[in-house]
């Protein structure tokens, strides 16, 4: 199998200098086992600034991202699970690797040559985040760990032909590496031998002020610049228009509060998602490197993240679904507004609208998306 190199992939974050790079040091443990006795494997990439990456072979998950403040107090900013057990018994997709399709297809069918594909339906009739054994439920396998000024995780897995209603064996590939200015870079890559439709990305929730923090994430100021977004119907699939976020509940081309709009019972879009869940359609499109998706600030601790991507459209989903019955990181009850998704990707349902820019898949033409989660302080 043949990927794109990866030896390009400290352009992915920012570069540093031969002058001031010093190693990303890198440390492996066993994080438990499955149901079936499989190891399970936990790499942590640590930066001299503070800032710390915790992956889990299941999964492909992004465990915990520890990022420092202005005063240089640490924090980890990303919602999930303490163990192991947790993450398979109670999956909600905190941190994890999307596939085969992120996001929504309405009544799990699409077509491709003329032949209609089923693919589970678990989530109300309609499928979710590659429905049944998804990305997020697999254990991926630790192809190689290096350290360095530019630190890298590389973890593969093979989705064979047919699993879950999909067409073609699917080789994945995800690399993590983080570098030494705090940006986190993920690679997410695919190569079918057969016409298909691939769309990963991670599922991350994030609350800058730090998870678990008591008013939540709802007083981080969020900018996306899109000026358009993807409205949804009742099941929350696109309806296919594109429309204009002017003066709107979903206008975040400047910095704005997350509570500000996210009880707007007069806007029936944020009643369609009990909050946000929708795509915004970023001015950018897609791009060769990865630019500017969303940007999210706790002004508090001047902690910000910025998400960048070479993909077209990014989910914005308000953690509406938390409702206090999952039990976090440090006994943590989530409840709606503790974190947020910002996850760069193709539309929703895009198999299913000819408008949006295509999920398909050809052998010979690989899949890529190059994302990068850049951490840094706001003064």
């Amino acid at each position: 199998m043949k990927f794109y190199a990866l030896a390009s992939l400290a352009a992915l974050c920012a570069a540093t200098t031969a002058n001031d790079a010093m190693a990303v040091t890198v440390s492996r443990e066993n994080a438990g086992k499955l149901p079936d006795g499989a190891v399970v494997e936990a790499v942590t990439l640590k930066a001299a600034n503070g800032v710390s990456a915790r992956i889990l072979a299941y999964g492909a998950t992004l465990q915990s991202l520890i990022a420092p403040d202005a005063k240089g107090r640490k924090a980890d900013i990303a919602l999930g699970y303490d163990d192991l057990d947790s993450y398979v018994n109670h999956p909600n997709y905190f941190g994890a690797t999307i596939g085969r399709f992120a996001n929504r297809i309405a009544n799990g069918r699409f077509t491709l040559d003329g032949k209609t594909y089923q693919l589970p339906q678990n989530d109300h009739g309609q499928t979710l985040h590659g429905g049944g054994r998804g990305f997020d439920k697999v254990l991926w396998k630790v192809e190689s760990v290096t350290s360095g000024p530019v630190a890298k995780l590389v973890l593969t897995h093979t989705s064979p032909d047919g699993d879950s209603g999909y067409p073609g064996t699917l080789k994945a590939r995800v690399t993590y590496s983080l570098d030494e200015k705090g940006n986190l870079g993920i690679l997410f890559e695919a190569e079918s031998d057969k016409p298909t439709i691939v769309n990963m990305t991670n599922h991350a929730l994030f609350n800058m002020a730090g998870e678990g923090s008591s008013g939540g994430a709802m007083d981080n100021r969020l900018t996306i610049p899109a000026g358009a977004y993807t409205p949804v119907s009742a099941t929350l699939i696109p309806t296919g228009e594109l429309r204009k976020v002017a003066g709107g509940a979903f206008d975040f081309r400047k910095a704005r509060r997350l509570n500000d709009a996210l009880r707007d019972g007069h806007d029936d879009q944020i009643v369609a998602g009990r909050g946000y869940d929708h795509n915004f359609a970023l001015d950018k499109g897609v791009t060769p490197t990865p630019q500017l998706a969303a940007r999210l600030v706790d002004p508090a601790s001047g902690r910000t993240l910025e998400v960048l991507s070479t993909e077209p459209g990014l989910q914005f989903y308000s953690g509406n679904f938390l409702d206090g019955t999952l039990i976090g990181k440090h006994g943590h009850l989530y409840r709606m507004g503790d974190g947020i998704a910002l996850e760069p990707q193709k539309f929703p349902d895009a198999p299913n609208h000819s408008n949006f820019i295509s999920a398909r898949v050809d052998p010979g033409k690989p899949y890529r998306h190059a994302m990068i989660y850049r951490l840094t302080i706001s003064h």
